[in-house]
């Protein structure tokens, strides 16, 4: 499956009730050690901020619409990304913004794993996620997930304790998924990757279509 879609306008308990209650409780005979939150409603729930890499008044801002587990996603930051930091990101020209989409409960705790070291290692820890996504995601069983999560993490410089503390905090998962369905909902996203550049939606693309796009905005 080259994209991936998925449905929105469902509620946080929605969500919560599809992701199999966000992160197996330890009654589900499978011991994860990750937070169960309860199915809070979306009011009340403030979204986080956006983490911005490169300059925050580069003249293009490109926002990604990505799933951790989405293999196309995790092959676009292999073959796309790179040339767009080197030429584009680290040179002042785009502000770029990886959002995060969550398809499945296993989505939503690479993400916490990717934010667990603040900003500063965003995208780093959420590089190295993309780039081992199929040895983490191994056999698809959830013991196995949540171990090589850990393991990511450590890798990652992570100490047990900061991962247990991330990986159980209740509000912040609640407002990763407010701030999925807002975003999402307000750019009409309905699949990944998704590229939103100066508020225009496109659908993924090779590097030159991207690039000419990227030049274009630029000219303008």
């Amino acid at each position: 499956m080259n994209r991936r879609s998925f449905l929105l306008g469902v509620s946080g308990a929605a969500i919560v009730a599809v992701t199999g209650g966000w992160i197996a409780s330890r009654q589900s005979g499978v011991e994860t050690g990750f937070v169960t939150p309860a199915a809070a409603q979306d009011a009340g729930v403030e979204p986080l901020p956006d983490i911005i890499q490169g300059d925050e008044n580069a003249p293009v801002t490109l926002i990604e619409y990505a799933s951790y587990t989405c293999p196309h996603c995790a092959n676009w930051h292999k073959t796309i990304y790179p040339t767009l930091k080197s030429e584009y990101i680290d040179t002042g020209k785009v502000k770029f913004i990886h959002r995060e989409v969550y398809f499945d409960k296993f989505g939503l705790w690479a993400g916490m794993i990717a934010q667990c070291g603040g900003d500063m290692k965003y995208y780093a820890v959420g590089g190295m996620i993309y780039d081992e996504q199929k040895s983490w995601i191994g056999d698809g069983q959830q013991a196995t997930i949540a171990e090589n999560l850990r393991k990511l993490g450590r890798k990652a410089g992570f100490s047990d304790e900061q991962l247990e503390t991330c990986l159980n905090d209740q509000e912040r998962a609640k407002r990763m998924v407010a701030t999925f369905q807002k975003n999402a909902s307000a750019d009409e996203v309905d699949s990944t990757p998704t590229l939103v550049i100066d508020g225009k939606k496109y659908s993924n693309m090779p590097w030159d279509e991207l690039k000419a796009v990227l030049d274009e905005q630029l000219a303008g």
